[in-house]
C-alpha cells in the first residue's frame, strides 16, 4: 500500500471512529428518548457532533426515523413523528470530518417488545455476514453482494428494505468521486468489481448497509458502517 492510500485509509477509519464515538455520547447523554421528535433530536444530534468535533457539514440528510417511519427508504421524507414509549428507530448521519466522510448507521430499542429487539440483535450479526461474504470473494460485484445479504435477511426471517445494501464513501464531496452511476452502489445492476481503483487510481472503499424489516411490515431497522476497513 502506497503512503497516499495509507494516509487515505487512515482518515477514513478516524472518521469512523469519530462517527462512533459521536453515537455513544448520544446514548449516554440520554438523548434517545420519548416524547422527542426525529426532527427535534437530528438537531440535538447535529448540535452535539459541533460541540464534540467541530462538524458543520453532514454529506448526506440527517436521519432518525421511529415507529412505521423506520420501513421507508432514504430517499423517502417521511412526516416527523414524536418517539414514543416503546419504540424503535434508527440513526443514519453522514458527518464530515476534516473533509472525509463518514457514514454511520445504528438501531436502538425503547421499551421491551421481543420482536423489536430481536430485530435490533439481527441487524448487526446479518452486517458481519455481509461482511464475511465480501472477504470470501475476491471479485464479488455489488449486485452479488447485494443479493446475499438480501438472502442473509430472508433466511433469518426478515425482508430487506433498502434499495441497495452500500455504496463508495471517500473523500468529502461524495460526489466527486463516482457521481450516481450504479457501479457506486451495492445493488442490482452493478456488475463490476467492487475490488478495483477508480478513475483517479485510487481504491475503492465502501459502505455496507442492512435495512431490515419485521413480517408484518410494522416496523423496522438499520445498521452501516465501513465494509473493507480495516
Amino acid at each position: 500500500m502506497t503512503t497516499g492510500e495509507q494516509e487515505r485509509v487512515d482518515n477514513l477509519l478516524d472518521a469512523q471512529r469519530h462517527a462512533e464515538e459521536l453515537f455513544e455520547a448520544v446514548t449516554a447523554r440520554g438523548l434517545i428518548r420519548p416524547g422527542v421528535g426525529e426532527r427535534a433530536l437530528s438537531d440535538e444530534i447535529r448540535d452535539l457532533a459541533n460541540e464534540m468535533f467541530g462538524v458543520t457539514k453532514h454529506w448526506h440528510k440527517r436521519i432518525v426515523r421511529a415507529g412505521e417511519n423506520t420501513l421507508e427508504t432514504f430517499r423517502a421524507n417521511p412526516p416527523d413523528r414524536i418517539i414514543a414509549d416503546d419504540d424503535i428507530l434508527f440513526l443514519d448521519f453522514g458527518p464530515i470530518f476534516e473533509d472525509w466522510e463518514a457514514d454511520f448507521g445504528r438501531t436502538y430499542v425503547l421499551g421491551e417488545d421481543p420482536l423489536k429487539h430481536r430485530l435490533a440483535a439481527a441487524l448487526p450479526r446479518i452486517w458481519d455476514a455481509g461482511r464475511e461474504y465480501f472477504r470470501a470473494h475476491p471479485d464479488v460485484t455489488g449486485a452479488e453482494l447485494f443479493d446475499h445479504v438480501v438472502e442473509l435477511s430472508e433466511q433469518d426471517g426478515w425482508h430487506f428494505g433498502g434499495e441497495i445494501a452500500g455504496h463508495l464513501v471517500g473523500e468529502f464531496p461524495h460526489e466527486n468521486i463516482s457521481g450516481d452511476d450504479i457501479e457506486s452502489y451495492v445493488a442490482p445492476g452493478s456488475s463490476g468489481p467492487m475490488r478495483r481503483r477508480d478513475a483517479s487510481g485510487r481504491e475503492c472503499h465502501w459502505i455496507l448497509e442492512v435495512h431490515l424489516v419485521e413480517p408484518g411490515r410494522q416496523f423496522g431497522g438499520f445498521y452501516e458502517e465501513l465494509l473493507d476497513l480495516p
